[in-house]
């Protein structure tokens, strides 16, 4: 590389006509197939265009098909029905008033999250073909040679959709493991880059695992990365990707576990680049903590440059000098300009303004070239 590369977190607004087709099907409702495969292959289209025309370098999907990152597991895997009670976060309990407004103004997510009352197991594989089929075509077409794609952790799974039928976690989530290996290495086969999305490694410490000390959490973390690594085996190092968050949402975030008590545990993952907060007003200082942990050889920094959960465009000089950061640590060549988080992690609940997303794509890649030019004197 001869200057900082630019990607994000995966999910991008959709169109109104894909949410309304998403929201008709998660409800149950008859959804045509030929008006599905229309508006997400449009979707899909516009999104690599748009993020190739915002400076994008390593670009996604936008998450287009799935209702959310989590929960589009329920209709490719065996297992998934009825609902669940929220695990509110734990910082927001403390602020009553202020969660009361944030739900009153369609701030949380209101779809299902079924609980896992079955045994699981690979359903289909045709709507993980379909994105595939999409994406690829999306590329071609924007004269693109490299994306990545989305997928679900064992342990963000988990999270979501709670254990009902086996008789613990680490059972629930080795099943889970299991049957998202194929989805996994499918990615990797196509030629894309394979994201795994995996926030129960920081956001499960204030919503799964409220009860729990900080070294009980670690421990307990243990059987997620096992899991995830049981599902990665054979696929290499450098296709695996992997986001680690605490929460894409507005809040105090006073409960969240420093990046420094997990890092240790999260770098024992099969994964060659690490994307995490690193732009929010809770993380942000967080860039030192590699000073002290040593990134392995091989492994790169995702650190989000742009918040995702403001509508306030940052300036490129203030990515730029974030990056920079980053790139005395632990060496330019091994980072890449992302977000926080992804812009609609869940289909109907877009916090940033879509007009404003790619204003704040731009703005990064902006500050990604400045950022090149100081750090590679050009």
């Amino acid at each position: 590389m001869d200057r900082i590369l630019t990607t994000h977190v995966g999910s991008l607004p959709r169109p109104q006509e894909v949410t309304a087709l998403l929201l008709k099907r998660a409800m149950g409702e008859t959804v045509d197939d030929a008006a599905f495969e229309a508006a997400v292959m449009a979707g899909v289209a516009d999104a690599v265009a748009r993020q190739k025309k915002a400076g994008i370098d390593i670009p996604s999907d936008g998450e287009m098909s799935k209702i959310s990152y989590a929960t589009y597991v329920c209709e490719r895997l065996t297992g998934f029905s009825g609902d669940s009670p929220r695990r509110v976060p734990s910082d927001l309990l403390t602020v009553p008033r202020y969660m009361k407004r944030l739900a009153d103004s369609g701030g949380t997510p209101k779809l299902a999250r079924p609980c896992c009352t079955g045994a699981i197991a690979v359903r289909t594989t045709e709507p993980l073909e379909d994105d595939l089929r999409r994406f690829s075509s999306a590329l071609k077409a924007e004269g693109y040679a490299r994306g990545f794609m989305n997928a679900a952790a064992p342990g963000v799974i988990s999270l979501f959709q709670p254990n009902r039928f086996y008789p613990d976690d680490d059972a629930y989530r080795q099943a889970l493991s299991e049957a998202m290996r194929h989805e996994y290495r499918r990615i990797v086969d196509e030629g894309l880059d394979l994201q795994i999305d995996s926030p129960d490694l920081a956001v499960g410490k204030h919503t799964m695992y409220t009860e729990l000390s900080e070294d009980e959490f670690l421990k307990r973390l243990e059987g997620h990365v096992a899991a995830l690594n049981a599902a990665l085996a054979g696929i290499p190092l450098q296709r695996v990707r992997l986001h680690v968050c605490w929460g894409n949402y507005e809040g105090p975030h006073i409960h969240d576990i420093p990046l420094e008590r997990i890092l240790p545990t999260v770098l024992k993952i099969n994964a060659g680049a690490i994307s995490f907060e690193a732009a929010n007003p809770r993380h942000e200082h967080e860039w030192s903590v590699f000073k002290r942990i040593r990134l392995p050889e091989g492994r790169m920094v995702l650190p989000g440059v742009i918040d995702s959960s403001t509508n306030f465009v940052e300036h490129p000089d203030l990515v730029a000098e974030r990056l920079c950061r980053f790139a005395e640590v632990v060496g330019r060549e091994r980072v890449i300009a992302s977000t926080d988080c992804g812009f609609a992690t869940v289909a109907d609940w877009n916090t940033v303004d879509p007009d404003i997303v790619w204003m704040k794509l731009e703005s990064m890649a902006e500050g990604a070239r400045r950022a090149s030019r100081i750090l590679w004197k050009s």
